[in-house]
């Protein structure tokens, strides 16, 4: 698990040896089930997550009880409450298990004691922040502005195996169809267009 996260950070930062393990010792390991929740709406925030194994989902639930899946949090990703996290507020978002999965858990005050001790990891928070800020407001454009056949053929071109991993009814929930239309845009994509 340790190499996993020093080879995750040694995308954007250099470390030591010594430094990585001063990093290494502000995070805890958790396993987790299938749907078992690391983060219950209206609860408090304690950790941000780096999963090292499995598959996470961001869910959003509305006034009237539906769900919406902001987003999936594969492997080698950073997921959780930002906001909550950050304000010490409650969440507004659940945070649940797609599949068994295995996490490190950065606390705030490690993730305050690692930026004031190492300028790298305050850069490297910086560069991930900002690429999940670019990646969001992406995410909200193609929402308002493309038709769902669009959205499917992005989602399966950017993450070709999620549709493997997660079942047609959460796939249908983040891109904002019913499974019904999800059913249909699958069937569109496979049945060959006849030119004449």
């Amino acid at each position: 698990m340790s190499q996993a996260l020093r080879e995750h950070l040694a995308q954007i930062v250099t470390l030591t040896d010594e430094e990585f393990t001063e990093v290494l010792s502000q995070f805890s390991t958790q396993h987790y089930r299938k749907h078992q929740f690391l983060i219950r709406t209206g609860q408090r925030v304690p950790h941000l997550y780096f999963v090292v194994q499995g598959l996470l989902k961001l869910v959003y639930t509305d006034s009237a009880g539906r769900a919406h899946i902001v987003s999936f949090a594969l492997e080698d990703w950073w997921e959780g409450d930002f906001a909550a996290y950050l304000t010490h507020s409650p969440a507004t978002l659940a945070l649940q298990c797609v599949e068994p999965t295995t996490v490190l858990c950065l606390p705030l005050a490690g993730y305050q004691q690692l930026c004031a001790r190492f300028p790298q990891m305050t850069y490297f928070f910086m560069v991930k922040f900002a690429r999940g800020g670019v990646a969001a407001q992406q995410r909200i454009l193609s929402l308002l502005t493309l038709p769902a056949q669009e959205r499917y053929e992005r989602l399966l071109q950017q993450y070709p195996t999620l549709a493997q991993r997660v079942s047609k009814t959460q796939l249908a929930a983040y891109l904002g169809v019913s499974r019904e239309t999800l059913s249909r845009l699958a069937d569109q994509r496979s049945t060959p267009k006849i030119v004449r």
